[in-house]
């Protein structure tokens, strides 16, 4: 199994302290910031906006995971700053061009991911897959943090992983966001998962930063912690 990668979810963070919290991150080499774009139509919130992932990108090493939760997002690309080594995601249900905004991720020289929402099945996976990079398997519904994992999650993430392998695509990464919890991480690893969106109930519960992200990895390694 390959290593479990981390993609601290950048709307949790204390925006106050956002510089020292980026510093953390880089000390104990997560692999990935996590990004959530909203536009108030997909889903019923606003986040993150284009200047401040730009200001992120400038200001720190490690890749971005830019996860669109919007409208159309092939029109929309060109707003955004990424490109070799980031994760771009953009949702199966956000429109009829998927093809044209895979692509466009891909000129670009990112990854591009496509995105489940909990009530979209892992077949409709099957027309993309010699086009994608990885897939995003949603453990909430998206558009706010702090819920609880949707029914069926753990079963889903073991779907996609299987529909992926039975196709060649062993390589290919599953990512899930959504109640990353230090009580679900462990099982979502166990169902197939690689990169683990982390948030309020995992790497920014209560307690030091630093000390989150190293027993969120201790888990998700399964060695025992303290």
């Amino acid at each position: 199994m390959p290593k479990a990668m981390l993609s601290p979810s950048v709307m949790c963070a204390d925006p106050f302290r956002l510089g020292e919290t980026l510093r953390v991150f880089e000390d104990r080499g997560v692999e990935y910031l996590h990004m959530d774009v909203m536009d108030g139509v997909f889903v019923p919130n606003l986040c993150l906006g284009t200047d401040f992932i730009r200001r992120v990108k400038e200001k720190s090493a490690v890749p971005l995971d830019i996860h669109l939760m919007i409208t159309e997002p092939e029109k929309k690309l060109s707003w955004f700053s990424f490109g070799a080594g980031d994760i771009v995601s953009v949702h199966i249900e956000s429109g009829e061009h998927i093809d044209e905004a895979l692509g466009r991720i891909r000129e670009k020289g990112a990854k591009a991911f496509l995105a489940l929402s909990p009530d979209t099945p892992p077949e409709s996976l099957l027309p993309y897959l010699g086009r994608i990079d990885g897939v995003v398997v949603m453990t909430v519904y998206p558009g706010f943090a702090g819920q609880k994992m949707a029914p069926g999650s753990l079963e889903k993430i073991a779907a996609v992983r299987r529909l992926l392998d039975e196709n060649g695509l062993e390589t290919l990464p599953v990512e899930v966001d959504g109640n990353v919890s230090f009580i679900n991480a462990p099982l979502m690893r166990k169902a197939g998962a690689d990169v683990f969106v982390s948030g309020s109930s995992g790497v920014f519960r209560p307690g030091e930063l630093g000390d989150n992200i190293d027993a969120l990895r201790a888990l998700l390694e399964g060695e025992e912690t303290a």
